[in-house]
Order: structure tokens, then sequence, then C-alpha cells
């Protein structure tokens, strides 16, 4: 469903991305991790075609999104880390505006988002203006309206930012049931935690670079380190292991 392939991301001098591939597939959860600066965002803004690359190409579900971004997008659902609503609507009203932006009709809109701001528990608030909303509110209801588009791609970016404990148990339980139901799910995130519990693969990424590729169990073998958990295996692919040694004296 994603082919990244040979993708460079330059800004001047500074190489963010570079001569990374990738494939992810339908029905596959993918976690992307890496350290602060490591190129993660960088990739998700060229996934998204907000960014274009220095060279090299994606695809989304056999549509090159920078030669044909229209049909790319049409398949592709985006939840950043820090949602951007317009404030003026109601939760409803955005709901209507989304809809029309990508070819849902009414019936459908009435059915599918009420469906979801039920699930994201915000249809008492479905009449309420979106700048009285928490961010925590504010990314229940850019979740709603992107599980209403059903998208075949689904692409997150630190999705658990200013969620509340039972709204990331609710995400969690979407994102599972999505990808059984065949969504191809691309996540970036700081919580190893979420990426060990919930990812099928991952991908680490480090100054630009793909440094591993694979399940936890097979990231733990590349890292020589098969009885160690995904915390320790980060730190020691990504160079950080000297942070546990500097806790350490911290509780001395």
């Amino acid at each position: 469903m994603i082919v990244i392939d040979h993708l460079v991301k330059q800004y001047g001098d500074h190489i963010a991305v570079n001569d990374i591939s990738l494939e992810i597939k339908a029905g596959e959860i993918f976690g992307f991790l890496g350290p602060n600066g490591a190129g993660k965002t960088s990739t998700i803004k060229m996934i998204m075609g907000l960014s274009r690359p220095t060279s090299g190409s994606i695809t989304i579900d056999g549509h090159d999104i920078q030669k044909d971004p229209g049909s790319a997008k049409k398949v592709l659902g985006y939840i950043p880390d820090r949602p951007i609503i317009y404030e003026k609507l109601t939760a409803w009203e955005y709901m209507k505006f989304i809809a029309g932006l990508y070819g849902i009709d009414d019936r459908e809109c009435k059915e599918r988002g009420n469906k979801y701001l039920e699930i994201f528990e915000l249809a008492e608030w479905s009449h309420e203006l979106v700048g009285n909303f928490s961010h925590g509110m504010k990314q229940r209801l850019n979740l709603s309206a992107v599980f209403m588009r059903n998208p075949k791609v689904l692409i997150l970016d630190e999705p658990l930012v200013g969620l509340d404990p039972r709204g990331a148990r609710l995400l969690k339980e979407m994102l599972l049931t999505s990808r059984n139901n065949g969504m191809c799910i691309f996540m970036s995130t700081h919580i190893l935690e979420i990426a060990d519990q919930m990812c099928d693969r991952m991908a680490i990424i480090v100054k630009g670079n793909i440094i591993s590729v694979g399940t936890a169990d097979e990231l733990k073998q590349q890292a020589h380190a098969p009885e160690s958990g995904l915390e320790q295996i980060f730190l020691r692919l990504t160079g950080g292991e000297d942070v546990e040694g500097i806790v350490q004296e911290l509780k001395e």
C-alpha cells in the first residue's frame, strides 16, 4: 500500500532523509521510531504530499504522491500530533465539511459521522463550537472525521499526544480493528510501549538513515539482545545506552 523508494530529503547541506526504502502492506500497523531530529516528520510530510522529495518516490495504493496527488490523497487519512480544525465551526459542521471535501453524501455522512462521534464520545458536544474544545477533544474530533472517511491508508504522527487514558484506549482499539479490516497504518511514536504492543513491524531511523527494520523479535536479534525489551533495544541501536548510566547515577 505504501512504497517508499530511495527517498531523499535535503535542506541545503543538511540531509534530513537519506536514501530510505520501505514497503508497508495492507492489514499492517507499521511503527516508525527514532530520536528527535531523526527524519520522522520529514518523511511523513513527503508521504502526505506536503513536502517534495529531493529524490526518490512514494506511491500510495499504486498512486505516485507527486505525479497523481489527487488519487493518492483520496485513500489517505492523516492524524497529526496537533490537530488543525476550524474553530468557528461546530463539531458536526466540521464533520459535514470533511464529508463534502471527500465526496461523502449526506446519508453516509449522517450515519458514519454520528457513529464515530459516539465512539469517540463527542456526540453530546456535536453542536458545540470547536473553539471551546480542549486539545484532547479536538484530537478526538479529528479522529472521528478521519475514520468516517474509512481511508485505505492511515498516517499517524504521535497520535496519542493530548489524549487522556480513555481516549488513548479508544484509539488503540480502533487502530487494531481497522488493521484487522485491511487498513494500512503507518505510525510515528515516541511511546515505545505502544509500538511494542501494537506494531506488526517497525523501522528505526537515526540521522535520516534506516538502521533497523522488522518485528520486535527481529529488532532484538539485530541488536544481539534477544532477552531485552524494546526500550533497551531502541537505546542500543540509536546509540543512547549511556542514558541508562546517567539514570543510575541520578538514583544514587
